[in-house]
């Protein structure tokens, strides 16, 4: 059963495995296990970001194509579910016709960057999308009468999904409002997003991708045309990426160039496809979930740290709470220099 829904691909690993369940658990019980409004959007933004993140794996790991249009295929779909819940109401018609809409735009504007860059070597192919995303990301800004500009589009989401909403009383001291269940639509949403890229990698398409990130032109020898597998591989990783910002468009019931298309997002996209392990979905799963707990706490536990060793010479400044991105750099370095095939690969060899 369980080898059936994991398409096969199973951890391979005893402290993977229990690392991965670990996570699920979490995640799934998220509201019940770790009550509070901050805790909460922590586990929605860490479940929206593995599915973002094994959606850009299938382009760098499993297929060997750097791209930096990620945020802007992310920020469609986002942009996508605002438009049509400020246009159409806030019904889950409008939702439906959101998500579907950012993801076929994104699609199809993935198969047009596609079709003319990927037969150029890769750099060539990553300066294009690094233009193309800038170009978009100034025309959102720019377009403020259908986008809201730099200050975004705030809109609300169906009734059934807002903290006013209420189906029951508590239990287990939560509430059981439409709070709850905007959190259950993202972490399900994104566990079938990822249960799908977990088939797509290991189904002969994900074996093709795989045989031509290693050596295209044999790839191409033996009968399989590259450029179609690329190109494929692009739309899909830009629709599975414009369905991630429609999920978090429904959490935030906000969307703004900040939040869905900047630079830092894609770098921060980089760096857990690294951590976790190029070529692997659980590698997102791990960097996702490592990166984005070490952006909210790894401030708080410089603090407490800094205050436990007031007193002693050096070590509070170094420790200082403002210093969190120098030690976020830090812990980097370290895990490229200790795991470089990501966490996920190492465990495996282990």
């Amino acid at each position: 059963m369980i080898n059936a829904v994991l398409s096969g691909d199973m951890p391979r690993s005893r402290v993977l495995a229990l690392i991965l369940g670990l996570i699920l658990i979490c995640l799934a019980l998220a509201p019940f296990l770790f009550p509070g409004v901050r805790t909460v959007d922590t586990a929605a933004r860490i479940c929206v970001f593995i599915v973002l993140v094994a959606s850009y794996d299938l382009l760098l790991g499993y297929g060997g194509i750097v791209s930096f249009a990620h945020t802007m295929f992310f920020g469609i779909g986002a942009y996508g579910v605002a438009l049509a819940l400020t246009h159409m109401g806030r019904g889950f018609d409008a939702i439906i016709v959101g998500a579907s809409s950012g993801a076929l735009l994104a699609a199809v504007l993935a198969f047009v960057i596609g079709l003319f860059s990927l037969r150029v070597r890769a750099i060539f192919f990553a300066m294009i999308t690094l233009a193309v995303a800038s170009a978009v990301a100034v025309l959102v800004s720019q377009l403020s009468g259908l986008t809201g500009g730099e200050d975004g589009l705030t809109f609300q989401t169906p009734r059934a999904l807002g903290p006013a909403f209420k189906f029951g009383d508590e239990l287990f001291g939560v509430k059981l409002n439409g709070k709850l269940l905007s959190y259950y639509v993202v972490f399900l949403g994104s566990l079938v997003l990822f249960l799908l890229m977990l088939r797509v990698v290991n189904s002969p398409f994900g074996r093709v991708l795989q045989a031509i990130r290693e050596n295209d032109f044999r790839a191409e020898a033996i009968g399989y045309r590259v450029v179609y597998y690329r190109v494929a591989a692009t739309c899909l990783s830009a629709a599975v990426a414009a369905l991630a910002g429609s999920l978090y468009a429904i959490w935030l019931r906000y969307v703004g160039p900040d939040t869905t298309l900047s630079m830092e997002i894609m770098i921060d996209i980089l760096l857990m496809v690294v951590i976790g392990g190029m070529g692997t979905m659980y590698g997102a799963v791990i960097g996702a979930t490592l990166l984005v707990l070490a952006q909210n706490y790894l401030q708080n536990l410089m603090g407490v740290a800094a205050s436990l060793v007031e007193g002693v010479p050096v070590l509070p400044q170094l420790l200082d709470a403002d210093r969190w991105l120098l030690w976020l750099g830090v812990l980097f370095i370290l895990s490229v220099y200790f795991f470089p095939t990501g966490v996920v690969g190492r465990l495996r060899r282990g």
